[in-house]
């Protein structure tokens, strides 16, 4: 089965700050840098289960270097959790092209503008 077509089971979105964020990658991953995403799966046999935590303010500032409106900025971040909560990864340069492909997919189906 596509893993696009898998059933959500629960999805928790957080929005936090970059102090935040950072210091939750630091614990959690061990990584000592701000990042504007983190994702926590929580595996489940009934369906994609799972934390998203964003950093509104990692958000703004990416939305304001790449000339984008904040709010696309946060929808192509909360498609970037989702991808991750369903196996996608980003860890190499043809992953990174391929996940920002299936962001641009499911944001071109948005139903507003």
């Amino acid at each position: 089965m596509n893993a696009e077509q898998q059933q959500i089971q629960e999805i928790n979105f957080m929005f936090s700050t970059d102090a935040h964020v950072l210091s939750m990658n630091r614990q959690h991953l061990d990584h000592d840098y701000y990042t504007d995403i983190l994702t926590f799966p929580s595996p489940s046999g009934l369906g994609i289960s799972g934390d998203i935590l964003i950093s509104v303010d990692r958000v703004r500032q990416n939305a304001n270097a790449l000339s984008v409106r904040p709010l696309d900025e946060m929808h192509r971040v909360m498609a970037h959790g989702l991808l991750h909560l369903i196996g996608q990864d980003d860890h190499t340069p043809d992953a990174r092209t391929t996940m920002r492909s299936r962001e641009d997919a499911w944001l071109q189906r948005r139903t507003f503008t």
